[in-house]
């Protein structure tokens, strides 16, 4: 008999074979802890207006967690507050009785849940565990073996009475239920690599208001180190810049709000991250001809690589801005220009969180990143890292406090992202950030005798600034999460950490991936002192036919040869 491995997450116990056709990624526990959480409230929305009331297990009475900046000296206490539906519900009691849902039962007027594309069926399980108020949730995977495993992690759950298994195409099981009247109420869509394959017939499958939560784990082509590969994709062109995650949430944003145009429908971001290796965002779909008319998402960004600063311009400005590029600037676009996130849902999500810390095992983690969410400026998009503004001067760099509060001083609104560590998000324009560059230098001064007259630094520092930066610290320069030390960043998990390889159509995962990550791992900490460490990393000019160095090249061609022998 097959040996089986057992998994624990959250409340579900899944089976493994000992083949592991189908892999399991702990990294992405805060990924399902994150959607579970986000899955709760929109339940609680949506069928609180069917006179449904949801019961969550160890929840207590509800608390709002403000985390604005301080207002006139005096920060936004935690105040209590109840749905308002749910808050209608109880106060028309006496006149009327309203059912309550619970986790683990079958809710005849609940959500229907599908997702597309479910491998061991994981998350699935954990769905009918652990959310209250599902009325079924359709396992999908084209693998018949990842079907089949499926089906016996349900049984083991004790959900099939909730939870099917299905092996088909996740969009053909999207496109067939554009004709019938339960469209699906969540989608759940979680693929290996891009999304952009069923995007289509994700925004034609979900109902009326209904709710979409995507990953994509392609980094690589929607940071920039693919531009065309990323407008082929996504329609949109990337930049590699130091915004490019958060770019990278706008990018999607904007691929499904065309996409869902073409059907009359729009979508509204509640909650856009970029954490880890991924994106995920979560958005609620509508329909309305006149909102898809006057859709203004599109916009394009002029990104300058030599005075490192961006500007957003709306596209029928294009064809007059393309008429004063140069060779500094790069074209990106088009992307999502509106709010991300849904502050007034995300505080519901982060209410939930902190009163009920010991429902998800990343809890810490998800008050962190909500709390920094809620503290970010939602009408400026992307945002400049501060110790790249410093390097480019070649001088030291001021502490965020310091920044911040100059920014402040000056009359501007600044914010941190969760997107980036040292991210300044604000509404000075770029000019204003390089004149306070320019009040700190003249502190901290460079030796200009060794800057080039063509360089960035020393275009910048040969012009005074024009406004007096003032660094004192202010109070409102701390933001709330900060003060509070939660978890806003955090180091990786765990060696070797990232998006697992895929899985073979026969079985089993190739160890090739997990052989070069080893081999990278920490290459930036290690710096190579000697020449001959050089002979372990493969050889680039080999591997395209145009290295003439033969033997004594200094990197390695035995990779690039054993796989061509392999191949013969």
């Amino acid at each position: 008999m097959e040996r089986e491995t057992v998994v624990r997450e959250g409340k579900a116990a899944i089976l493994f074979p000992s083949a592991n056709e189908v892999f399991y990624n702990p990294v992405q526990e805060f990924n399902r802890d994150l959607t579970c959480s986000v899955i709760t409230e929109f339940a609680r929305e949506q069928l609180a207006q069917r006179g449904i009331r949801i019961l969550i297990p160890g929840e207590k009475d509800r608390v709002v967690v403000q985390l604005s900046e301080e207002k006139n000296g005096k920060v936004d206490q935690e105040t209590s507050e109840q749905p308002e539906n749910e808050q209608q519900m109880e106060e028309e009691g006496d006149k009327k009785e309203f059912i309550t849902a619970s986790v683990g039962e079958r809710c005849e007027q609940g959500l229907r849940v599908l997702e597309g594309l479910a491998a061991s069926g994981l998350r699935s399980v954990r769905f009918a565990l652990e959310l209250p108020g599902l009325k079924s949730i359709t396992a999908n995977d084209y693998s018949a073996k990842a079907a089949a495993l499926i089906a016996r992690n349900a049984q083991h759950n004790n959900v099939s009475h909730i939870l099917q298994a299905s092996q088909r195409d996740a969009s053909m099981v999207m496109y067939e239920a554009r004709g019938r009247k339960e469209l699906y109420d969540v989608i759940d869509l979680d693929p290996y690599g891009s999304p952009s394959p069923f995007l289509d017939a994700a925004v034609q499958a979900v109902s009326e208001g209904g709710l979409l939560c995507i990953t994509c784990t392609d980094m690589a082509v929607m940071a920039g180190n693919s531009g065309e590969t990323c407008y082929s994709k996504y329609g949109s062109v990337s930049i590699k810049s130091k915004y490019c995650h958060e770019m990278a949430l706008r990018i999607i944003l904007h691929s499904l709000d065309q996409r869902a145009a073409v059907y009359q429908r729009y979508i509204e971001p509640l909650l856009s991250v970029s954490v880890d290796f991924y994106i995920r965002v979560f958005v609620r779909v509508k329909t309305g001809q006149v909102v898809v008319k006057n859709s203004a998402s599109q916009y394009w960004t002029f990104n300058c690589v030599l005075i490192l600063s961006f500007t957003l311009f709306f596209f029928p400005h294009l064809v007059l801005m393309t008429l004063v590029l140069s060779l500094y600037l790069q074209l990106g676009g088009p992307i999502w220009a509106e709010p991300i996130h849904d502050i007034t849902f995300v505080q519901k999500v982060l209410s939930a969180i902190s009163g009920n810390p010991t429902r998800f095992r990343t809890s810490k983690r998800i008050e962190g990143v909500l709390s920094m969410v809620t503290e970010e400026l939602q009408d400026i998009p992307l945002y400049y890292v501060l110790d790249h503004l410093s390097s480019t001067v070649h001088c030291n760099t001021p502490s965020m406090l310091q920044f911040r509060s100059a920014l402040l001083h000056a009359g501007y609104r600044v914010s941190l992202s969760h997107a980036c560590k040292n991210a300044v998000k604000t509404d000075a324009p770029a000019e204003v950030l390089w004149n306070i560059i320019r009040c700190w230098e003249k502190s901290n001064p460079v030796k200009r005798e060794r800057l080039s007259e063509t360089s960035p630094a020393h275009r910048i520092l040969s012009k005074e600034p024009t406004l007096q930066a003032c660094f004192e610290i202010r109070e409102d320069a701390n933001p709330q999460s900060r003060k509070r030390h939660l978890t806003r960043f955090q180091e990786n998990p765990q060696a070797n950490w990232g998006p697992k390889a895929r899985a073979k159509a026969g079985g089993g995962i190739s160890s090739e991936l997990e052989d070069k990550r080893k081999q990278f791992q920490g290459k930036r900490k290690k710096p190579i002192t000697d020449s001959s460490q050089l002979k372990s990393f493969p050889c680039k000019k080999f591997r395209k036919g145009t290295c003439t160095y033969g033997d004594k090249c200094c990197y390695s061609h035995e990779h690039e040869q054993e796989t061509e022998e392999k191949m013969d």
